[in-house]
């Protein structure tokens, strides 16, 4: 698994990781869905993202299946939810993800988007919890620019990752977003890199594929890791299709390639909305 490295995070990191939405919902498919972590974790996507909202805690209990014993192995991201961000709610929902999941410390805490409560109680919280030895390092999921300058003003070089929705057809963060947090050292981290299925028969993606033995997703998660400092983490239940996902991260797209995609997919022109779903 290839490796990629960011000035505000102290570990080389899996260019792909894997994603928990969606799972922990049904109590029959929970075996499955921690197999399928597994698996990740065997094929070098050892950052696991997942969130206290994700069946209201569902998922960070398939998460404990899949790393125990194997803790030392995983890069481990969970998410506050906005409403339970004051800071006194910050510090009680993160003890209440480390017992689901069953470990000491997170490796990457993040708001899981703007909410009403005062941001700077959120982040003093998240380095109460980061002197506390209960998270490693912190960041946010779902924020523009302008909000990222905001946290930068409030606690300066601190904030590691900004978690974004990002993928062939939502290219707005390369305008400005994007580039801004490269430049600061900050990871970007991109959900739903296949468009949450919608690119897996994607007939631009047919050529590009082909060309290189791909399935349409591998290109499209080959695509949306070219950059630099940016992460994506598809979520697949299915054994094969993570294979295929890991696979993935050794695809380098020619420069026909991204010209071909920016034709069907054009990057953009001007300053866009970020957007969220």
């Amino acid at each position: 698994m290839q490796t990629l490295k960011v000035k505000r995070i102290d570990a080389a990191l899996p260019l792909l990781g894997q994603g928990t939405w969606n799972m922990g919902n049904a109590s029959a498919s929970r075996a499955a869905e921690a197999a399928a972590l597994r698996a990740g974790l065997g094929l070098g996507m050892t950052l696991i993202d997942t969130a206290e909202m994700y069946a209201s805690g569902g998922a960070e209990e398939v998460v404990a299946q899949a790393i125990a014993g194997r803790r030392n192995d995983v890069f481990l991201v969970s998410k506050v939810l906005p409403e339970n961000a004051s800071r006194r709610g910050t510090i009680k929902a993160c003890e209440a993800s480390l017992k689901r999941m069953q470990v000491e410390t997170l490796d990457l805490y993040l708001l899981h988007w703007p909410g009403n409560h005062p941001l700077a109680e959120t982040l003093a919280a998240f380095e109460e919890l980061r002197e506390a030895g209960k998270i490693r390092h912190w960041g946010v999921s779902n924020f523009d620019l302008a909000a990222m300058r905001e946290v930068e003003s409030l606690v300066p070089g601190r904030c590691a990752c900004n978690q974004v929705l990002y993928n062939l057809q939502r290219r707005g963060i390369e305008h400005d977003l994007l580039p801004w947090c490269v430049e600061n050292g900050i990871l970007v981290q991109a959900y739903s890199p296949l468009d949450q299925g919608r690119l897996r028969k994607a007939p631009p993606l047919a050529a590009v594929a082909r060309r290189h033995a791909l399935t349409a997703e591998q290109a499209a998660l080959a695509w949306s890791v070219r950059f630099a400092g940016v992460q994506a983490i598809p979520k697949s239940a299915n054994l094969e299709r993570v294979k295929q996902n890991a696979q993935a991260a050794g695809v380098v797209l020619t420069q026909a390639d991204l010209r071909e995609i920016d034709t069907a997919y054009p990057p953009p022109t001007g300053p866009t909305p970020l957007e969220t779903a």
